[in-house]
């Protein structure tokens, strides 16, 4: 079986922002077969015709929030469900031409959640001091309330389909990922980690690092999700 056929039975979401500038790189970088879907979440730039234009489908979800908008794409995805899904950032930081090497564990039935591993691989200066630090901290509380120690709260991820919806996932904003590894945990799932390369985000402010009020809205929220799923 060719890369192109096994890549057939997965799909992508990528929930965007104002990312029009760095999108196209993303689609452009991804290898052909997987099932690509935008997750429009308000932009008030031109990324849903820059999504069209590298040939995802578009899903709107004017509801603000990360979770928001993963959410939005899996409700898209639930009438013709792949077998592994993959959420991928739209701001090209990650390395999208690595998809098979995140989602193969996946794909070949050996874990149901695969997750990137940035903390050792990333570029000089990709990940912010606030980055750093936010990861090591909500990885500590994760292990402190799960006995499970992750390395990081990479964004790049692959979930199995049947897994996502044990899970049940409802959390709309950027605790859906702490929420997913906390109950990932917890439902006795098999869990992978995979270093990979980490860029500087491409064109464009990351929507959490970017600024302090967004990285400290974000570590809020993280501690809030470590906090309310601990006890969920």
């Amino acid at each position: 079986m060719t890369r192109a056929n096994l890549l057939q039975d997965l799909a992508v979401i990528l929930p965007a922002l104002d990312e029009e500038r760095s999108l196209p790189g993303v689609l452009h970088a991804l290898p052909p077969g997987p099932r690509v879907v935008v997750v429009d979440n308000g932009s008030t730039d031109r990324t849903a015709d820059a999504a069209r234009r590298g040939g995802a489908e578009v899903v709107r979800e004017p509801r603000r929030g990360y979770g928001s908008a993963v959410q939005a794409g899996l409700r898209h995805l639930r009438g013709r469900p792949p077998e592994v899904v993959v959420i991928l950032d739209a701001d090209h930081a990650d390395h999208p031409d690595l998809l098979p090497v995140l989602a193969g564990p996946a794909l070949r039935d050996e874990a149901d959640l695969v997750l990137s591993d940035r903390s050792r691989t990333a570029d000089p200066g990709a990940l912010t001091t606030t980055q750093r630090y936010g990861n090591h901290l909500a990885t500590a509380l994760i292990w402190g309330v799960t006995g499970h120690r992750y390395r990081d709260m990479g964004p790049f991820r692959a979930l199995r389909w049947d897994a996502a919806c044990r899970l049940d996932l409802t959390d709309p904003t950027f605790g859906w990922n702490v929420e997913m590894q906390i109950k990932a945990v917890r439902a006795g799932l098999r869990i992978v980690e995979i270093p990979v390369p980490y860029r500087a985000r491409g064109a464009g402010r990351s929507k959490i690092s970017g600024s302090l009020r967004g990285a400290t809205r974000a570590g809020v929220r993280i501690l809030w999700a470590v906090g309310h799923y601990a006890r969920h």
